[in-house]
């Protein structure tokens, strides 16, 4: 078998297979609340829909359930949400359990299709799950699952919800305790995603219950049943996914089995590296260079294949050869290639990516030989066995006395201690050296707690995990993970009384933190800058955490933005009927409705400088805390200042695809935010998206920009002069440059010679465009630079990176070409406010129109200037005869404006991604894929081109949730005061690797000057509006001479200026009113100056900014 036969059967055998389902009938039970309160009422089992069974018979619900008499129900479909109660059952539910369902909703999707692909989401939409313990871990886990779109999810839980629960389930509320724990989540989980099927089992569950699933995640299971039922899906066939994980208070464990062979189809989820071929030796091992345009990613020891190339024609065979001495612009073959054609030019080289099997070991041997451990935090590498150890020894104190050990309660700390060194004494030379009981204190006194940001993390974690299962998508956990956040503890130490309930719903934080923490939380005010996915998140752990819930406390949100329908993939506190309304506002309410103590208040303003007379200098100095859940740097950069002007923490974090990273930004402690900066992204020069592409990513910038010139600027340019004709003359008579000979000559001709009165006209100009670009263009480009044309030095001009072009030949029996008359004619016809006919959607109809075209023939200029300097910001060169060109486009301008009808306006059409319906992204994919036609570049789906030209962000629900978990167990230690340094953690984590990096922040610049020394958090203060000679003496006092004053753009103050002199009684404030006619708002108590010193040897000395304050 071949690579790509082999890859293909390795694909078909992770496609989630179907099992046999227990007997008994589907059915749906209907009075929830009667089954809540009643553990033995009837109800029935649900079994997983077979592939050709979809339809239920509700009739047969009482016999049926009476008979099997375990308590499950399942919903599904359009469920009533005003109804408590599980939806009866009708066929339209069950059809959306249908395995055969692959249709992907990708308007809603299409963030999470930007970082699986296709093929993952079909997995997914196949893949049934059960949840074993729906406590906080257990609904964080379904939670992301559901927006994820698995098939189904079913909960089991034979407990009831108590108070103490309400600390770290969203889904609870007060008036849920007493009711099973899966049946009071059904409803409010069903209303994140309605195309899956969510079903309960609330009795005690059997191995043989676990053939129905794909895969099985325990979150509150004995290690004795855990390995039971681990032994059973390690053995079943085809094996079942086996996921356990604990929270217990600050301590998290996972263990992961996907079977004895479980096959990993894309370990990293990156797309294959590639590199653009400059020569290739002649020799046993060859050596490959390639053109160092970009870096190349190859790693000793990766597969990869070559293709176009030229001369040495046998490596485009497509067989995978392996590379060593991999360096950023060559490597060396494993391949003698002296026998082998010369290399003459071109050729691209692609990285293989390899599928990799993993052998799990099933939970009964791994707890013995556990192997390597993940590690999360190097500071902390002798952490996982201990903790190994310590899960143990609690799971044997439960199970010796049936509880857990009581929160400050030093006996039973003791004996779970001398447990876990009982344990560890039976493990000979694998034992830990330290068992370490002062940190099995802690784990002791917090172990019956769940808290939210734990339960966030480890969601996150363990629903990637369940992806992987059911997709092989991205690299398993192998096998065991563990995590403490002990450093979140405050910093003083606290005796037993403090952790007594309060018969409260913050008991089991209180049980961990103490009351004292509980209460800086509740009266904490805090700003939360975004309400998109990281607010949805933050927002729903704040209000669970209790955080400003207080009487003094205040939670004050803003965005300015409105809910789409692809935010509802995970922005999971929106819904449908939300669309069109503002984020902050609905995603205040869903906050509060998860706690009514919340005192929240919900902003529609963007943060900025033009914003600051509603964040004025009170509202930021009243601050307690400040986190950002921002999509943009700039915007993360202004709010970065902020808190360093009013020396108030930011917690920063931020998700790509997979990825995750959070930043601790802690006043006088760490740096800024903007301290460091990541590169700027590489950009391409123009001439290289113009004439010169040689990848998608080049025809697909290009496709935008035309897009935009087309259908938005010139339209908006015609408008501007069809407005006001006079002054827009005007201003191009005085620009009088290539950029306003360019506007007029669009202008004109889109009201000459491009104007469309009827539809045929705009397929007429759709197909003109097409033969311009694909075809005249081209034919002009390699008339003026010919296949063998040479550089100034003699080197061939077609060399890599260039790819030689061809002009296309238009067919209308071509779907692709029909495709881009058809969009470009409906587009334009927007412009022109012309009806669209039904009949441009027929291909033939359309087709018979395009034929009636009439393409003028085409001569190459022989002057035609290209521009070719990758320097060259524009393609618009200027002219001495610019004056005289223009004024005589003006004069046909005037001549054909008589001809337009009274009130002519034109309609300019704003780029939209994310509405299929537009032809937007049909115009731009086609515009793409022709011009990657021209050059022999792979074209892509109209997909891949949303998520390159719509500059999509890839997004998905389970980083999103571990990052705010993150940071939510750092927002202990910035509302707790008093942490040091080395106790706040920075995490950047990949969960496709998976990957978890943690360290200490980087602590800010120290500068230094006599005995004195300050960083980037400090500010000098003076109060009471002194005068300037005032200020120079302060500055004076402490061995500064100033020579420089300034305010904003305005100098105040210069040594060398005798007349400055004049000023040094003024008040500050006035000075700055007289000569820099600084006009200060109302809501202004201060003024920044900008003091310029050196010291006494006249060397400058960088001061912090200096504020003058006054009444």
């Amino acid at each position: 078998m071949g690579f790509c036969g082999f890859f293909g059967s390795l694909r078909l055998y992770m496609l989630p297979r179907k099992r046999a389902a227990a007997d008994g009938v589907v059915v749906v039970e209907s009075d929830t609340e009667t089954t809540a309160n009643n553990n033995n009422a009837a109800t029935s089992s649900f079994k997983k829909q077979r592939l050709h069974s979809c339809i239920i018979a509700a009739a047969a619900s009482t016999d049926s359930s009476t008979k099997n008499g375990d308590n499950s129900a399942s919903v599904g479909g359009n469920s009533d949400q005003s109804n408590t109660r599980v939806v009866e059952s009708s066929p339209s539910i069950m059809a959306l359990g249908d395995a055969n369902h692959t249709e992907i909703d990708e308007d809603l999707h299409s963030r999470q299709l930007a970082v699986y692909g296709r093929e993952t989401m079909r997995r997914l939409f196949a893949s049934n799950i059960l949840i074993s313990g729906m406590q906080g871990l257990g609904v964080e886990i379904a939670k992301n699952l559901i927006l994820a779109g698995v098939k189904s999810v079913t909960l089991h839980d034979e407990g009831v919800v108590e108070l103490w629960d309400l600390s770290s389930n969203f889904v609870f509320s007060e008036s849920d305790i007493g009711k099973n724990r899966a049946l009071a989540s059904v409803q409010k989980l069903q209303e994140l995603n309605n195309a899956v099927v969510i079903s309960t089992l609330t009795t005690k569950l059997t191995k043989e219950q676990l053939s129905d699933f794909q895969a099985v995640v325990f979150t509150d299971i004995s290690l004795e049943k855990a390995i039971e039922f681990n032994d059973y899906c390690h053995s079943h066939q085809p094996p079942i996914s086996f996921i356990k994980s604990e929270v217990r208070g600050l301590f998290g464990s996972i263990f992961c089995d996907f079977g004895p062979e479980f096959t990993v189809i894309d370990v990293d989820g990156e797309d294959p590296h590639t590199g653009i071929i400059a020569s290739i030796s002649n020799d046993n091992l060859a050596l490959v260079s390639c053109v160092d345009d970009e870096r190349l990613e190859f790693q000793d020891g990766d597969l990869v294949v070559f293709s176009e190339v030229h001369g040495m024609t046998e490596l485009n065979d497509g067989k995978p050869r392996k590379i060593k001495s991999a360096r950023p612009y060559s490597f060396t073959l494993e391949e003698d290639t002296t026998n082998f054609g010369m290399y003459i030019k071109g050729g691209i080289v692609t990285q293989v990516k390899q599928p990799k099997v993993l052998n799990f070991k099933p939970l009964r041997e791994a707890i013995k030989d556990p192997g390597d451990f993940l590690l999360s935090d190097f500071s902390k590498f002798d952490r996982p066995p201990l903790l190994h150890l310590a899960f143990q020894a609690l799971d044997k104190f439960v199970s010796d006395l049936g509880r857990f050990p009581v929160a400050g309660s030093e006996a039973d700390a003791e004996k779970l201690i001398s447990i876990a060194g009982n344990i560890n004494e039976g493990l000979g030379d694998g034992k830990v050296e330290d068992i370490n009981p002062k940190l099995l204190r802690y784990f002791a006194y917090g172990s019956r707690a769940v808290l939210n940001p734990m339960a966030a993390m480890f969601g996150g974690i363990v629903g990637q995990e369940v992806v992987k299962a059911c997709s092989g998508k991205f690299h398993p956990l192998f096998q065991f993970f563990y995590f403490d956040s002990v450093e979140s503890l405050p910093t003083e130490p606290l005796d037993a009384s403090d952790f007594k309930p309060l018969n409260s719903r913050y008991d089991a934080q209180i049980s961990v933190f103490g009351s004292k923490l509980q209460k800086k939380l509740e009266d904490a005010k805090v700003f939360m800058v975004g309400s998109g996915a990281l607010g949805c998140e933050f927002l729903k752990n704040i209000a669970l955490m209790g955080v400003s819930c207080g009487d003094q406390g205040k939670l004050t949100i803003t965005d300015d933005d409105v809910i789409e329908k692809s935010n509802l993939s995970r922005q999971f506190l929106f819904r449908d009927w939300n669309i069109g309304q503002a984020k902050s506002t609905v995603a205040a309410s869903a906050a509060a409705s998860i706690n009514p103590r919340l005192n929240i208040e919900a902003l529609q303003n963007r943060v900025g400088p033009e914003t600051e007379n509603v964040f004025d200098d009170n509202f930021w100095e009243n601050l307690t805390v400040v986190i950002n859940a921002l999509d943009n740097v700039n915007a993360r950069l202004y709010v970065d200042q902020r808190c360093l002007y009013f020396q108030k923490p930011l917690l920063e974090s931020g998700t790509l695809g997979a990825k995750c990273n959070t930043q601790m930004v802690i006043p006088h402690l760490t740096e800024n935010y903007g301290a460091s900066r990541d590169p700027p992204e590489k950009q391409a020069p123009m001439c290289t998206v113009h004439s010169f592409p040689h990848n998608i990513d080049h025809c697909l910038t290009w496709a935008r920009s035309e897009f935009e010139g087309l259908l938005e600027k010139t339209p908006a340019e015609v408008n501007a002069y069809l407005s006001n004709p006079a002054e827009y003359k005007a201003a191009q008579r005085n620009a009088a440059d290539a950029q306003a000979r360019d506007n007029l000559e669009r202008v004109l001709e889109c009201l000459d010679k491009e104007k469309c009165e009827t539809f045929q006209d705009c397929i007429t100009w759709a197909r003109l465009r097409f033969e311009d670009y694909f075809v005249n263009r081209v034919k002009q480009l390699i008339y003026t630079f010919p296949e063998d044309a040479a550089t100034s030095t003699g080197a061939p001009f077609w060399s890599a990176p260039k790819r030689f072009p061809h002009p296309l030949q238009f067919s209308a029996a071509d779907p692709s070409h029909l495709q881009f008359v058809m969009a470009g004619s409906i587009l334009r016809a927007e412009t022109f406010g012309i009806p669209v006919p039904d009949w441009v959607k027929h291909p033939k109809a359309l087709a018979e129109a395009v034929e009636k075209v009439i393409v003028p023939d085409f001569q190459p200029k022989k002057d035609a200037k290209i521009v070719t300097d990758e320097k060259a910001t524009t393609l618009s060169a200027a002219s001495v005869d610019d004056a005289a060109v223009i004024n005589e486009l003006i004069f046909r301008l005037e001549l054909c404006t008589k001809n337009l009808p009274q009130g002519f306006k034109m309609k300019p059409v704003q780029f939209e991604k994310d509405d299929d319906t537009n032809y937007h992204m049909d115009l731009i994919a086609g515009l793409a894929n022709m011009r990657a036609r021209n050059y022999s570049i792979p074209e892509v789906d109209k997909l891949k081109a949303k998520f390159i030209a719509g500059r999509i962000i890839p997004a998905i629900a389970t980083s999103t949730a571990m990052a705010t978990g993150l940071v939510c167990l750092e927002l202990y230690k910035a509302l707790d005061g008093g942490h040091k340094l080395e106790d706040y953690r920075n995490t950047f984590a990949n969960l496709a690797l998976p990957l978890f990096s943690m360290a200490e922040p980087v602590p800010p610049k120290v500068i230094k000057h006599g005995d004195m020394s300050w960083t980037v958090w400090d500010r000098w203060i003076l109060r009471d509006n002194p005068t300037l000679r005032g200020l120079l003496q302060w500055l004076k006092d402490k061995g500064l001479n100033a020579y420089s004053i300034s305010y904003g753009s305005c100098l105040l103050y210069n040594s060398m200026f005798p007349r400055h002199r004049d000023r040094m009684d003024k008040k500050m404030v006035d000075l700055a009113r007289e000569v820099a006619k600084a006009e200060l708002p109302p809501n202004r108590n201060h003024l920044d100056v900008v003091v310029a010193c050196e010291d006494d040897e006249d060397n400058d000395i960088d001061i912090p900014q200096v504020s003058i304050y006054f009444s």
